[in-house]
């Protein structure tokens, strides 16, 4: 099979799996909705008040929200891999994520004190803010260390503090501030509205298609920093463009989700072995869909599986997500020893 063919199956699969469960989250529920149904609400032809309500209100935006920021923490963990050049680097492993998560929450305690509701222009700037925080300390411990075990290690480590701290927080807020804080700190897609979409949408698609037209500069990256610098990438400024974009995307999600874990390590490796390609071109736009339809799928699951009881997001993608960690971790291992021999 030719690459074209190749990449055109994989991606009209991606593309059918994708609708149907854009779909299935759609009709699935506490109240179920038949395909006229639902079609109708969305062409405006319903006259069922409830129906509208539940589709319009709650069921689609979720949606679209797992769909877009599932997508936009999967491209963000294959640009942390490809700055690190470690396949196991990723938003939730390197701490990235809980420095958001505790950036946001001081600034929802401090806002919510007040009598205040914070805007998703600050809920992205104290999201972002506790991104970079976390990404200068992994950056600073990069740069003192050998070997990329050790430097998982040390974001865990920084993840664990953020999530200490965030926790030391949470205990001396108000009662009625735990409960709006603790639904979000346990990683989900529910409550977000309308105009939240439109905000995290224009924030991820940009930032995705700033990674999407720097493919050539990360195809000539990976081949090392020489033969990059060689070809007239400006190494300094690509690095700077990673950082920002990785963060920035990582930081959007936490934002609106909470920190939801491993879509950023798993997905693009997923996505690598179904197209059996390394190309950026092809990844990137691949991961972003790859990381829509594992978060659908993920959510259906959270809100289906032990219904009424709704799972938080990170616990199911940490149940599929994490057996693909160990195996890769396995393989690397495996690769390692065989060079060695």
């Amino acid at each position: 099979m030719s690459r074209k063919i190749r990449y055109t199956v994989c991606f009209l699969s991606l593309a059918l799996i994708f609708a149907l469960l854009a779909a299935l989250n759609l009709f699935i529920g506490s109240i179920s909705y038949s395909p006229s149904e639902v079609a109708a609400v969305l062409l405006n032809k319903s006259t069922d008040s409830t129906a509208i309500s539940i589709v319009m209100n709650i069921r689609l935006p979720r949606m679209v929200a797992a769909a877009v920021l599932g997508g936009g923490l999967s491209v963000s963990g294959y640009l942390l891999q490809t700055y690190f050049a470690n396949p196991i680097a990723g938003p939730f492993v390197l701490g990235i994520s809980s420095g958001a998560k505790l950036t946001v929450a001081l600034a929802m305690i401090f806002s919510l004190e007040r009598g205040a509701a914070m805007g998703s222009a600050t809920l992205m700037a104290a999201s972002f803010a506790g991104s970079m925080l976390s990404m200068g300390f992994v950056l600073a411990v990069a740069g003192r260390i050998k070997g990329s075990g050790m430097l998982i290690v040390s974001g865990v480590m920084i993840g664990y503090i953020c999530s200490a701290v965030t926790d030391f927080a949470v205990t001396f807020a108000d009662d009625s501030n735990i409960v709006n804080l603790h639904s979000w700190s346990l990683g989900s897609f529910s409550g977000i509205d309308g105009g939240d979409v439109k905000v995290f949408s224009a924030v991820v698609f940009f930032a995705v298609i700033a990674a999407f037209l720097l493919s050539k500069d990360i195809n000539a990256y990976r081949l090392g920093e020489t033969y990059a610098a060689s070809v007239g990438v400006n190494i300094r400024l690509f690095r700077i463009a990673l950082i920002l974009l990785s963060s920035l995307l990582s930081a959007v999600v936490t934002a609106f989700a909470g920190p939801v874990s491993f879509v950023g390590i798993a997905v693009p490796h997923v996505v690598k072995g179904i197209f059996a390609s390394s190309d950026s071109a092809v990844i990137i736009p691949a991961s972003f869909i790859g990381g829509g339809v594992f978060c659908l799928l993920c959510d259906l699951l959270a809100r289906t599986a032990f219904a009424p009881t709704e799972l938080s997001i990170s616990s199911v993608t940490a149940v599929f997500g994490a057996p693909i960690v160990i195996i890769i971790m396995i393989g690397k291992k495996r690769r390692g020893a065989g060079g060695a021999a």
